[in-house]
């Protein structure tokens, strides 16, 4: 419990440290960075964010858009074991449901102390199983203040603003909306094999797999593309991700092996037990 207690304050500590960046870069949202920008978030993480691409860049022919990607799949990289331990947290917790269910009905009174029973229980079951619920969160809340600093990097970097990739502007939205509905889709894939790699995902995991994507893309529609640029790729590394560290059609397979094997062993017990009926 006292690690517990420990790992919620560096998560609340990391909320609190995430809000206070991104209000502290709510102004001048209109002057350019530069190396002798002022204030905290100006000088400490705009301007690293935006020399850092301008420096990929110059090593990809000048290639703004190119930069955006390697940026991305470099911090995409770096949140790679968060996102891992991340997920195995997530597997862990989804496979103690039966238990957690089993609890839900055995303390299903309302009054105070069987609340506080229910409570207790279910905390006892996710420590034993080393789950923290508050894991699953953690992930995307770290990339939060990358992603405001890359939009403001890209903002306030001339450079970057009048980039262009493809067919778009960096600094403006896609007019075609195409890297909009990629975003979804690949958030919607994203979303789509990590439940198959999950015991059961349940109304909240299907509610989720169509909810996020729209989530992503309706902002996407309307952002700089450079944005939409980084989702993109984002969610694609997460794809690939998936397929890589958890085999989501062979956990699958071999979950559903386990389930057919439990229902066989089911049915040998009822046949026994008619058997000894008869007798």
């Amino acid at each position: 419990m006292k690690k517990r207690s420990q790992l919620k304050k560096i998560i609340l500590l990391v909320a609190i440290l995430s809000l206070v960046l991104v209000l502290t870069g709510c102004s001048n949202l209109n002057e350019p960075i530069t190396k002798s920008s002022a204030g905290f978030w100006d000088h400490y993480v705009l301007y690293p964010f935006s020399w850092f691409i301008l420096k990929i860049a110059s090593i990809l022919g000048n290639s703004y858009g190119w930069a955006i990607v390697v940026f991305t799949i470099i911090v995409r990289i770096v949140l790679l074991p968060l996102n891992h331990f991340s997920t195995k947290n997530m597997k862990k917790q989804q496979e103690i449901q039966p238990e957690l269910q089993a609890l839900q009905k055995k303390y299903s009174g309302k009054d105070v102390e069987t609340q506080q029973k229910l409570r207790t229980e279910t905390q006892k079951l996710m420590s034993e199983a080393g789950v923290n619920p508050m894991m699953g969160c953690l992930p995307m809340l770290i990339q939060m203040p990358f992603m405001y600093a890359l939009y403001q990097a890209i903002w306030r970097t001339e450079a970057l603003k009048q980039g262009t990739f493809l067919w778009m502007q960096l600094g403006e939205k896609d007019p075609y909306y195409i890297m909009a509905i990629l975003a979804g889709l690949f958030t919607f894939l994203s979303t789509y094999i990590s439940n198959l790699s999950m015991p059961q995902s349940g109304s909240t995991g299907k509610i989720m797999m169509y909810v996020m994507p729209l989530m992503i893309m309706i902002p996407a529609l309307n952002i700089a593309s450079a944005m939409s640029l980084y989702w993109v790729v984002s969610n694609a590394f997460q794809v690939v991700q998936t397929l890589i560290l958890q085999n989501p059609f062979q956990a699958k397979r071999e979950r559903e092996a386990k389930e057919a094997e439990a229902k066989e062993k089911e049915k040998a017990l009822r046949r026994a037990w008619k058997r000894a009926r008869r007798r």
